[in-house]
């Protein structure tokens, strides 16, 4: 049983009479009347993060890949709510300064505001973050249009390499090591360019677990399909220069998560406003693939004429029993 399995076939019933949990099926509590948006994510130590080696930078990702599920709904988010739990070992004097320091640098840099937490004795160190937004309108999951394009914000990879480097992982040529293990620690949140997204996605979702298993959740209830272009699909720079060092090929590191980037759909009519948005906002977006009829299509993966496997590249999955 994966996660999502646990939440349709168990939790989901206990939520059908409250509607702004829309279903238990996406990032978000919704209370429309209320205008309150809430996510709610827990970091684990070996399967979120791979060490306490660096908690100033551990606690940067936390808060950003937290904040990302409120900001990929087109929502600002305001107030945060923090429990950790951990032991002596991890939660010394001096890496309790590093997190303080940390959490007041992003609280400045993103305009939120510390609310409450709590804090536990455990052997094993882990975090739960709350993220609180106000807003009357969402970009929800299961809205995507036949005939949409497919976007993403910025670029898929890089974070992943960095976690490679992290779990002690040697390449031919160790290139750039430093950058990628910012990259996985320090994600790129695009939060201006979020504050437009309600004006022309259909559709979206963060990419945390993968770009293929995102878009599959954030189409999960539709009688949709889709086909991406591979090599639309945009790299850095810097991962570009070490794929060719080290004679890899970028799906071995664009599938697997942790970017954070925005993915959504949107109106071929949009096309001119999302890209000045984009010029605006100084934000990279990539139209990577479109929304086509489950009738007549299949969900695709095209390099040019041929046709990719797509159960190669499954992305990160919960699994359970």
């Amino acid at each position: 049983m994966n996660e999502n399995s646990l939440i349709k076939n168990y939790l989901a019933k206990l939520a059908n009479k409250n509607p702004a949990a829309l279903n238990l099926n996406d990032d978000v509590f919704f209370d429309k009347n209320n205008k309150t948006v809430i996510s709610v994510d827990t970091y684990v130590e070996k399967t979120h993060f791979p060490s306490f080696d660096n908690p100033n930078l551990l606690i940067k990702k936390i808060i950003r890949s937290s904040i990302s599920d409120l900001i990929c709904k087109g929502v600002t988010p305001k107030f945060y709510f923090i429990s950790g739990s951990g032991n002596k070992k991890s939660f010394t004097k001096e890496n309790i300064s590093k997190i303080i320091n940390s959490l007041k640098s992003e609280q400045k840099k993103f305009s939120i505001k510390l609310s409450g937490g709590d804090t536990v004795y455990s052997q094993i160190n882990s975090f739960t973050i709350i993220s609180l937004g106000f807003s009357n309108k969402i970009v929800e999951r299961n809205n995507a249009k036949i005939n949409d394009d497919i976007y993403i914000t910025g670029e898929l990879g890089d974070s992943y390499l960095g976690l490679k480097y992290l779990q002690k992982k040697n390449f031919k040529n160790n290139i750039d090591k430093k950058y990628f293990i910012n990259k996985f620690y320090l994600p790129k949140i695009n939060s201006n360019f979020s504050k437009y997204l309600t004006k022309f996605a259909n559709t979206s979702i963060d990419i945390s677990d993968g770009l293929l298993i995102d878009l599959n959740k954030m189409i999960n209830n539709q009688n949709v399909s889709y086909e991406i272009y591979y090599n639309k699909i945009p790299i850095s720079n810097n991962l570009k220069k070490f794929l060719k060092e080290n004679s890899l090929k970028k799906n071995k590191f664009i599938f697997n998560g942790d970017d954070y980037q925005i993915l959504f759909t949107a109106q071929k009519s949009n096309k001119t406003m999302i890209h000045r948005i984009s010029r605006k906002t100084n934000t990279k977006i990539t139209k990577i693939g479109k929304i086509l009829s489950k009738k007549k299509f299949k969900f695709k993966l095209l390099n040019g004429d041929k046709e990719l496997k797509l159960a190669k590249f499954p992305g990160y999955e919960h699994f359970f029993t």
